[in-house]
């Protein structure tokens, strides 16, 4: 029970990760809203409701901040895991889906950072973990879009964990080294030969929001299999 008494707000919820995350938490004693913009399954594990969430609507991140607060008064744990991954170089990549993967993986993390901060002020205690990719710290060839938010939700973090540790709050982000057809050059190049799993990211989350990591901020924890170690 890792996670007992704490209320969690994990974005895109209905599926990989999300949903790992969302199980692993209430399973660990955490209240858990599980955020999702489409009508996918969410966990119906006891202790995780289902939040309505557009990681890239200013309004929908402002209702369900409101939503958790009103019911508990609270929010204790924010995993920002919601991304789309786009495949297209520089010189193929159009301005809408440049604009349509910035304000999902990037603006996303932006709109809940600045909603958690604003309830997790005033409690003086919270705890942020960004989910982001080994790509934020490693170059490779094509998906332009993807990568400069990559990068972008590193600094972001780090920002963030300096701008708010005297008010309690802890920032960090995890690198995800996950196996899908846009990583699948730089997964088979990796120590492990293979992608995280979901639980394996999952639980690296869960020590980041846990009292465990209670002097741990600004940190990065790499979850690719020795992947930016070489």
């Amino acid at each position: 029970m890792r996670l007992q008494g704490k209320v969690a707000l994990v974005t895109a919820a209905g599926s990989g990760i999300g949903h790992a995350v969302a199980e692993l938490f209430a399973a660990e004693g955490a209240h858990v809203f599980a955020g999702d913009a489409v009508a996918s399954p969410l966990p119906h594990a006891a202790g995780i409701e289902a939040v309505s969430l557009d990681v890239s609507s200013e309004i929908d991140w402002e209702r369900a901040v409101d939503i958790v607060f009103e019911k508990w008064g609270r929010l204790d744990v924010l995993v920002n895991n919601a991304a789309i991954l786009s495949c297209e170089p520089l010189h193929e990549l159009e301005l809408t889906s440049w604009d349509r993967t910035i304000a999902i993986d990037q603006t996303g993390v932006f709109l809940g950072m600045r909603e958690a901060v604003r309830v997790m002020r005033r409690q003086k205690s919270g705890s942020i973990v960004n989910i982001s990719s080994f790509w934020g710290s490693s170059a490779a060839a094509g998906a332009h879009a993807y990568q400069a938010a990559a990068g972008a939700i590193r600094h972001m973090s780090q920002n963030a964990a300096m701008t708010y540790v005297l008010h309690g709050i802890r920032v960090n982000s995890v690198y995800d080294g996950r196996a899908s057809d846009v990583h699948r050059e730089a997964i088979a190049s990796s120590p492990t030969q293979r992608g995280a799993q979901a639980i394996e990211v999952a639980h690296g989350c869960l020590f980041l929001a846990s009292d465990e990591a209670s002097h741990i901020t600004g940190a990065e924890l790499a979850i690719d299999g020795g992947y930016l170690g070489q």
